[in-house]
């Protein structure tokens, strides 16, 4: 009978506590309905304080607009928009209790500052969230807000943090709230070292506010911490230009590779060289249109459907047009050069006739979107790492066709000696068509990679065809790894010289060069040797 006593007063009392507990949570909701600005940021942190996982879906709601105030009781609810009223969600549980129509509630609006609370009190609720990603991009909304009244808060969640990473974003958090709070001097000047770390631009700024403080440590070390994330960021800036020119020459190179291949065996100065670049791209956006169509799931995996089919449709574009136009020609570059050019027109117009004058919009597959985080000074594409692989690829595989098989011992046959070549029984005309059939396939596998950074549209291969020159002529002429090291020298060039004298005049600047350096070696970098190449 005792034990019965007992566990009755025991669950009496827990079920007295339980109300109160909801009561003061009721209580804090209700504040927020407050007609001042001031006493609605105070009674936001009073709900965070409590520490109620539904305080989040309640701050959630106050950030988009959906919290309202019932003109009939003053009470707080969450509404959703029903039809032509407003259906209600109780705070404390989320279930909906009934309907009401517009003119029965109040919005109950924010400014910035409440929306910077806001943004605090949600970091500290969900710093104890059971998903990492959660709990990281809380500690980074702590971090941003500053807040010295998250200090007890992060302290908890520091104690229960497994996780490095976030511990150490969770610590930063820590350190910038220290210095917002009446800590002493030591303990910012340990928090300044702490931040320091992180090293990013935010970081930066941070420190340069602090620079400015009267107290001689604080000034001190936030000063030479600025000074060493500055050095570290001016190092991670050329590291990361460098990589935007490595990214950049493999565009080049694939939009090169392929024109060095028939300039170099037939000296076929092909203006429609870019076309075929346009010719995958425009590829690209079929396939994808397809997978859209019958195939939703699978759109992801578009792109190598897309690879193949680009490089045989340029390929046959490209001996249609050896075929029927440029064998007439060989021997007369100018009427060369002007034939290829009428091509370039021609397709140009062929594809907006059959798909329009505007862009076309090809998606990038999830396993190319984002970024790789090397440091909080650099961060990689992973559609460019894509290309960057993608044109390494292309290359090995096209020196492996040209040094290790049949055909590419009669093409370098061909572009070092034709007249032997023909004397020794290789069919030069028939290189010549499926040289040009490989040149171009090429070019229709870089408007492929092309897709994935830049816009199709009938255009885009007049964006390349000058740079795929100027790549062929300064690599030297038929040459591959004259085409690669020149596709990245002018790439990395590049993006070094767009900082200070813009896009244009960096590419005239690069255009002086490579005529200055022509001058010298005629033949670019890596000439062709042969008794024909040399004569």
């Amino acid at each position: 009978m005792k034990r019965f006593v007992l566990a009755l007063v025991l669950f009496t009392g827990f079920v007295a506590f339980g109300d109160a507990i909801a009561q003061d949570f009721r209580a804090a909701v209700n504040a927020l309905g407050a007609s001042e600005f001031a006493e609605r940021e105070k009674a936001i942190a009073a709900l965070a304080r409590l520490g109620d996982p539904a305080a989040v879906r309640v701050l959630e709601a106050l950030d988009k607009g959906d919290l309202y105030v019932r003109a009939a009781d003053q009470a707080v609810v969450i509404a959703a928009k029903s039809g032509t009223g407003l259906s209600l969600i109780d705070p404390s549980t989320g279930t909906a209790t009934g309907e009401a129509n517009a003119g029965e509630l109040e919005r109950i609006r924010v400014n910035n500052a409440l929306r910077r609370a806001l943004a605090a009190a949600l970091g500290e609720l969900t710093l104890f969230s059971p998903d990492p990603e959660t709990r990281r991009k809380a500690a980074e909304a702590v971090f941003k807000s500053a807040d010295p009244s998250a200090l007890e808060t992060l302290g908890r969640a520091l104690e229960r943090e497994s996780d490095p990473k976030i511990r150490s974003i969770m610590l930063q958090a820590q350190a910038v709230a220290t210095l917002k709070s009446n800590a002493s001097t030591s303990d910012k000047v340990a928090a300044i070292e702490t931040i320091a770390a992180r090293g990013d631009r935010d970081t930066l700024a941070l420190l340069r506010s602090v620079e400015a403080s009267t107290v001689p440590p604080l000034k001190t070390a936030a000063a030479d911490g600025a000074r060493n994330i500055e050095q570290n960021l001016a190092l991670w800036d050329v590291v990361q230009n460098v990589w935007y020119g490595i990214s950049l020459g493999s565009v080049l190179l694939l939009a090169a590779i392929g024109l060095a291949i028939t300039f170099g065996v037939m000296g076929v100065i092909n203006m429609a060289h870019g076309e075929m670049v346009m010719l995958g791209a425009y590829t690209t956006f079929v396939v994808q249109q397809a997978f859209r169509s019958y195939a939703p799931g699978a759109i992801d995996q578009s792109l190598f459907v897309a690879i193949p089919l680009a490089f045989l449709i340029a390929a046959a574009f490209g001996v249609a047009i050896e075929r029927c136009v440029i064998r007439f020609l060989y021997g007369r570059p100018l009427e060369t050069l002007l034939a290829t050019w009428g091509l370039s027109l021609m397709l140009q117009q062929l594809v907006r006739s059959a798909f329009g004058p505007s862009n076309r919009e090809v998606m990038t597959p999830s396993w190319m979107s984002g970024a790789w985080e090397v440091t909080n000074g650099l961060a990689l594409n992973n559609n460019r790492i894509a290309i960057v692989v993608f044109a390494a690829l292309i290359f090995g595989l096209l020196t492996l066709v040209i040094r290790k098989t049949s055909f590419g011992l009669q093409m370098r046959a061909v572009t070092q000696n034709r007249a032997m070549a023909n004397s020794m029984g290789i069919r030069s005309g028939w290189i010549d068509a499926m040289t040009f059939g490989l040149g171009s396939g090429i070019a229709g596998m870089a408007g492929v990679a092309l897709s994935q950074i830049d816009n199709v549209s009938p255009n885009l291969g007049q964006s390349y065809i000058i740079d795929s020159f100027l790549v062929v002529v300064f690599g030297g002429v038929g040459n591959l790894w004259g085409t690669l090291v020149g596709a990245l020298s002018l790439g990395i060039l590049n993006k070094f010289l767009e900082p200070y004298a813009g896009a244009v005049l960096g590419k005239i600047l690069i255009l002086v060069v490579v005529i200055l350096f022509i001058q010298k070696r005629p033949r670019g970098l890596f000439a062709l040797k042969g008794r024909a190449v040399e004569s």
